[in-house]
């Protein structure tokens, strides 16, 4: 992968997603000053996915308040918003994008942005059916929200942060949840038991009933509309509507079709160029190097930062790309903030002020690798700020609810 020339040359995007928009107004910030076009498939000008499964399922954040930016800003920008298309192909020996309406963009640099979407129940267990519902896009939402009535009874697949959010939304509603997870707990590949068990009870305490341990062998239904959930112990549920979030797939079939290396998501270099170096990603879609593998994130934060070190490429100032993984989630009353990756850790501290807020301290050996903080934003704050410097406090202290955390900052 060789360094290009800067140019002030066409910049085609493609997702008008957090990661095509940060890319777009950070190349503006720079200086850009030629062509930019930022081609979505929905007909929604960029907008925030997070509020989704919170404020906008219950109704607290209007779609006005969703935008990133207002209309005007894309004017005053000059950026080209080319909405409710999509890029069909791409000619790199040409240097174009063709889109579904018929047209062709000319570029001097492509910036795949194309984001992830869900990952669907088959057919064959009845994803087909009329009443199943997935949390991905306003239209997905606008789609659901009828189904909001107090007394209903809802059933949700998947424990992880989609799912618990749903639930915790739905509850609020007055509506009766039932949520499945196969694995042994709720939230297993992505927080500690203990952050799991606060959780749990959280949800148990609001009336949400958490079956886990167990799968779905299928939905039930008639006449072509859902009416339950048939689950691998041999019970059966019964359900008027039902909400899947069991994941995501990364959108690189046009990196595929394309000829670029993919990888858990479509590869890049350090500086985010794909092996195309006239075609670069960021986002949800895009696996990058890191602590030696390769590692794709999907949060909000990975994909402003990730973007804006694309528009830096783009514009001949390439840096390495230093990932600092951060997430959280809204539940009831309870903020978790996630700072780092905790899967491989060995040993697990907590720190437990109160029954409503608490920290996990993760730690591999000596060093501090992640911090889990539920209703603890310090704890977060410090925790975040010690793993970007590479400072791994002692165990004992974080482990002391009366010790001072800003201390370690010093």
């Amino acid at each position: 992968m060789s360094n290009i020339p800067v140019e002030n040359g066409p910049v085609v995007i493609v997702g008008a997603g957090q990661a095509g928009f940060s890319v777009a107004a950070k190349l503006r910030d720079l200086g850009h000053s030629g062509r930019i076009t930022l081609v979505g498939a929905e007909p929604h000008p960029p907008y925030q996915r997070p509020p989704l499964s919170k404020g906008y399922l219950l109704g607290d954040i209007t779609e006005e308040r969703l935008h990133l930016r207002p209309l005007t800003f894309y004017d005053q920008k000059t950026i080209e918003l080319r909405l409710g298309t999509e890029v069909e192909a791409i000619d790199r020996d040409r240097r174009e994008a063709r889109l579904n309406d018929g047209s062709v963009l000319s570029y001097s640099r492509l910036v795949l942005a194309t984001g992830s979407r869900p990952r669907l129940l088959p057919p064959d267990q009845g994803g087909d059916l009329d009443g199943v519902y997935y949390l991905r896009s306003i239209a997905d939402i606008q789609r659901l929200a009828r189904e909001f009535v107090a007394g209903r009874r809802v059933v949700i697949v998947g424990g992880g942060y989609i799912g618990l959010e749903a639930a915790a939304v739905s509850a609020k509603l007055g509506l009766g949840v039932t949520l499945i997870e196969s694995a042994p707990r709720i939230l297993q590949r992505v927080a500690s038991a203990h952050t799991a068990s606060f959780f749990r009870e959280l949800h148990r305490s609001h009336g949400v009933d958490i079956l886990e341990g167990v799968g779905l062998t299928r939905l039930a239904g008639r006449e072509g509309r859902v009416t339950g959930a048939v689950l691998s112990d041999g019970r059966s549920l019964p359900a008027d509507f039902v909400i899947v979030g069991i994941g995501i797939h990364p959108n690189v079939e046009l990196a595929e079709m394309a000829g670029l290396d993919t990888e858990n998501g479509i590869a890049v270099d350090a500086q985010c160029r794909t092996t195309d170096p006239f075609i670069l990603a960021a986002g949800d879609c895009a696996s990058f190097p890191w602590k030696g593998r390769r590692l794709r994130l999907e949060s909000v934060g990975n994909a402003v930062e990730q973007g804006e070190a694309v528009a830096k490429t783009i514009m001949g100032q390439p840096q390495k790309y230093h990932a600092e993984p951060w997430f959280w989630s809204d539940q009831f009353d309870c903020k978790l903030q996630i700072a780092g990756l905790g899967g491989d850790h060995d040993c697990a501290i907590t720190r437990q002020v109160s029954d409503t807020s608490l920290s996990i301290w993760y730690y591999r050996g000596d060093d501090l690798l992640a911090v889990d903080a539920i209703n603890q934003p310090a704890a977060y704050m410090v925790g975040k700020r010690l793993i970007a410097q590479g400072k791994s406090p002692d165990r004992m202290k974080v482990g002391d609810a009366g010790f001072e955390l800003k201390s370690l900052l010093v």
